[in-house]
């Protein structure tokens, strides 16, 4: 929590923040391990073609199809896959303004469409909104199921409703038609998976070898030389190994995938998280500032793939993640090549999308607003500030945010979700 968190939380904080209209944050709930996936029952509804998987994920918690009289709900989940008419979006209406104040605190909405059409599109409209209205931490997503994929929602609705999701809000999520791996446990996924972490020394990288770990995978946690000390005790902390590389050098993609067959008998979840920042202006940035960020951020993740893929090192039902920005959606003033950068992690995931869907396998990316890492606690006060309260939770998020959206894309049960780039930023209300 930092020093405005607290601050609006005191009895004189509280007291400005409603006689001034500033921004309120609530303190979010986050996952532990044992937690139930969510705090008190569910208010579901809809007449479509998902009300009976979805009370089928949702048969360990308390499911109302009709709403209770004075009940605080943890989580309102509608099915809109029947709404084919733009007539037909005051069901929505119908079922969420006599709810949506009954929402309880870190209350999860949901939206379930099917996909194309005028008015399943104007259901993002709908939700994106929502997002904004809500308090105490509550979040909203859309998520588009395809026909024939209804049996693959299960690990995208336990991550959404659950409070590994805390920091996503305002995302439209697809899922398509895939043959669907469930794990023997549910608690860890990723047991018997291997999976490859760059930039694991410290921050964004360490938390996500650390939530990897925990869900079962052996991680190689990656970095450079020079961060050697600190990537071995992450990967000591983790239960995992450590591999000391220069992904920029020449013949690091040989001597990665030499690594992962020979030790490890391939990869199954590949994590592209080293990134370098090199600011300046751009009639004030030399050569090269652009190019370290490029090598590292963009084109190392290229190279690293093709070799990965050329050799099938990247084992079946595989995954790939991208670690883009909000600067690569929104451009930011300083930053041309981290933004260049950010925006190309974005095409990698265009690029690979139907190559990797042919391959039984998926491409995906995370792009993190403002996270409270080392690095953003060198940013000036005021752009520090900004940074926090310009999203609909009016906070920074944390490391694990990343890593919890990261850990549901490499989860086994959602390769039906490919060709992704979740936002993960409290529905920041600048960019795209």
């Amino acid at each position: 929590m930092d020093r405005y968190q607290r601050f609006a939380k005191s009895g004189i904080g509280r007291l400005v923040v409603g006689r001034l209209g500033l921004p309120d944050p609530y303190p979010l709930r986050r996952f532990t391990p044992g937690q139930p996936l969510l705090a008190g029952p569910v208010l579901l509804g809809g007449t479509g073609r998902l009300v009976d998987p979805v009370a089928a994920v949702l048969e360990q918690v308390d499911v109302h199809r009709e709403a209770v009289t004075g009940q605080e709900y943890a989580a309102l989940v509608f099915d809109a896959t029947g709404i084919d008419d733009t007539t037909r979006l005051r069901e929505v209406h119908e079922f969420f303004h006599p709810v949506i104040r009954s929402l309880g605190p870190s209350g999860r909405v949901l939206v379930l469409g099917g996909g194309t059409g005028v008015a399943q599109r104007a259901l993002e409209g709908f939700t994106r909104s929502v997002g904004k209205e809500l308090k105490r931490g509550g979040t909203v997503q859309l998520v588009h199921v395809a026909e024939g994929a209804e049996d693959g929602i299960e690990s995208t609705l336990r991550f959404l409703l659950s409070a590994k999701s805390a920091y996503v809000s305002g995302q439209v999520i697809r899922i398509g038609r895939a043959t669907v791996e469930e794990p023997a446990d549910w608690d860890r996924p990723l047991a018997g998976k291997v999976a490859l972490v760059t930039g694991a020394s410290r921050g964004i990288g360490a938390s996500i070898a650390e939530v990897l770990g925990r869900d079962g995978a052996h991680v190689v946690c990656l970095d450079v030389p020079a961060q050697g000390g600190d990537l071995s005790e992450v990967a000591n902390r983790v239960g995992g190994s450590s591999l000391q590389l220069d992904i920029t050098a020449a013949d690091a993609p040989a001597r990665l995938v030499d690594h992962l067959t020979q030790r490890h008998g391939g990869v199954d979840v590949v994590v592209h998280n080293a990134g370098v920042l090199r600011d300046k202006t751009l009639g004030r940035m030399d050569s090269s500032r652009w190019d370290a960020v490029i090598a590292v951020n963009l084109t190392s993740q290229e190279r690293i793939n093709a070799a990965l893929l050329g050799t099938n090192a990247l084992r079946g039902n595989g995954r790939i993640i991208g670690v883009s920005s909000i600067a690569g959606i929104a451009g930011n003033a300083g930053q041309t090549n981290y933004a260049t950068s950010k925006a190309g992690v974005i095409g990698v995931v265009e690029a690979l999308t139907e190559e990797m869907a042919g391959r039984g396998s998926t491409v995906n990316a995370v792009a993190p607003g403002f996270i409270e890492t080392a690095m953003t606690a060198g940013v000036p006060l005021m752009t520090r500030e900004v940074g926090r309260r310009l999203n609909s939770l009016s906070q920074g998020g944390l490391p694990v945010d990343v890593a919890e959206t990261i850990a549901w894309y490499a989860h086994p049960a959602s390769t039906g979700v490919n060709g992704t780039v979740v936002r993960v930023c409290g529905q920041m209300l600048l960019g795209a």
